[in-house]
């Protein structure tokens, strides 16, 4: 056979369905993105992974296809966490870390990766974890081992010796033991962090930027860094093409962080006017958490937390039920994330609930965790919505998203990168 004639078949037999991975979808209705109306009864095929049409009707299945029939349920995007910590649980047990193998996280986020996906969840972002946990996760998950969401990882977290994400509360030879060698002091070396962060694997940044609710002080929430070590942290980061997420809870901290080109902050307990203009000004994302709040006061007065930490979370509980609605009322962009891990996975969609207490539209509670979550990540081109070539990232539920939120908290359906979770 001729070369030509060889390429000609070669190309046929690729281009041939029975050789590909199909799977016909039947919907009736399907919510493609948070700014279109919903679609009526509809048909998705997917093919390796990878959405080829939403079409109207429900439109019969090429040969060999596997046919999902869903006709009395909508479709909608994957929902998107942009703040979860998969090798955590909840409670006040830190010093379990000196006691258990670091292999242990892995097992543990193995259970709350499913979790966190037959929740709805296909994607999250990782916010910070052992060296190199989040990262055979999401390894475990992209290749099918572990049932569980896209992870976007960014592994320990960069902090000040002694402050928040540092290890605090042991005596001093512990707390050496258990230093995960991503503290630094001064701009230079930290930006040497962010290029070793980079080297090992990381996905985007984290720092803590100021002080923490559940770390072992009681020295205040505000600025831990100083403005030269996150420009520093932020500039070097975006050199390498890598996005930058800052644990912030003063305004003055969060200002900062805004200022020095930090990409999204997570919590912004205390955000102000001043600090909501800096985020505006610079493009910077706000991610509130709210269910990190809920979880952390309801375990209040069980024994769970040390006295320190109780007063913080006492000290943060008012103003964690506000401050997404004024950061609203200021014109703050806001993105979805939870802090699950802080309370139990697979929870996740009860954020929504909360959003909405303080003033955020369903539709627009939607958006924030689907088309809005997926520029954080750059990944707008890839999830988030429902169309031709975007990832199958796909979930089933009983009404519409868009008029009401909560039927989130209930997802009957879900499939990641073209494969169904069972």
């Amino acid at each position: 056979m001729k070369p030509a004639a060889l390429l000609a078949l070669a190309g046929a037999l690729i281009a041939t369905p029975a050789w590909a991975d199909t799977t016909v979808i039947h919907a009736g209705a399907v919510v493609v993105d948070a700014q279109s109306q919903p679609r009526g009864a509809s048909t998705i095929t997917v093919t390796d992974g990878r959405i080829v049409s939403v079409a109207d009707g429900h439109a019969p299945a090429p040969e060999g296809a596997v046919v999902v029939d869903l006709k009395d349920r909508t479709l909608a995007p994957g929902l998107i966490d942009l703040h979860v910590h998969l090798t955590g649980d909840p409670g006040g047990d830190f010093w379990k870390a000196t006691v258990e193998p670091d292999e242990w996280d892995v097992v543990v986020g193995a259970k709350n990766a499913r979790a966190t996906v037959l929740a709805g969840f296909t994607t999250v972002r990782e916010a910070g974890s052992g060296p190199a946990s989040a990262f055979s996760l999401r390894r475990g998950t992209a290749e099918g081992f572990i049932d569980g969401p896209r992870i976007v990882a960014a592994g320990p977290a960069l902090a000040i010796v002694g402050g928040h994400g540092d290890v605090n509360g042991f005596r001093p030879e512990i707390n050496e033991l258990l230093d995960s060698g991503f503290t630094c002091t001064g701009a230079v070396e930290c930006a040497e962090k962010v290029r070793l962060a980079s080297q090992n694997g990381a996905d985007i940044i984290k720092i803590t930027a100021t002080g923490g609710v559940l770390s072992q002080q009681g020295r205040g929430l505000e600025a831990h860094f100083t403005d030269a070590e996150m420009k520093s942290i932020a500039d070097t980061a975006h050199s390498l093409g890598l996005k930058v997420m800052a644990h912030a809870h003063g305004a003055r901290g969060i200002e900062a962080a805004a200022r020095a080109g930090i990409d999204s902050i997570e919590h912004g307990t205390y955000l102000d006017e001043a600090a909501a203009r800096a985020m505006k000004d610079n493009g910077t994302v706000l991610v509130p958490t709210l269910m990190a709040f809920k979880g952390v006061t309801e375990r209040l007065g069980q024994g769970i937390y040390t006295p320190v930490v109780e007063a913080k979370i006492r000290e943060v509980a008012d103003t964690a039920r506000v401050f997404m609605g004024r950061a609203l009322r200021w014109g703050v962009p806001i993105a979805f994330g939870t802090d699950a891990g802080v309370f139990g996975h697979g929870r996740n969609a009860g954020e929504f609930a909360l959003m909405v207490e303080q003033g955020m539209s369903h539709r627009d509670a939607f958006a924030s965790a689907t088309t809005n979550a997926a520029r954080v990540l750059g990944l707008e081109n890839e999830i988030g919505r429902l169309a031709a070539g975007y990832s199958a990232d796909i979930i089933a539920v009983a009404g519409n998203p868009l008029e009401d939120t909560s039927t989130l908290e209930s997802v009957d359906w879900v499939m990641v990168r073209g494969r169904v979770i069972e």
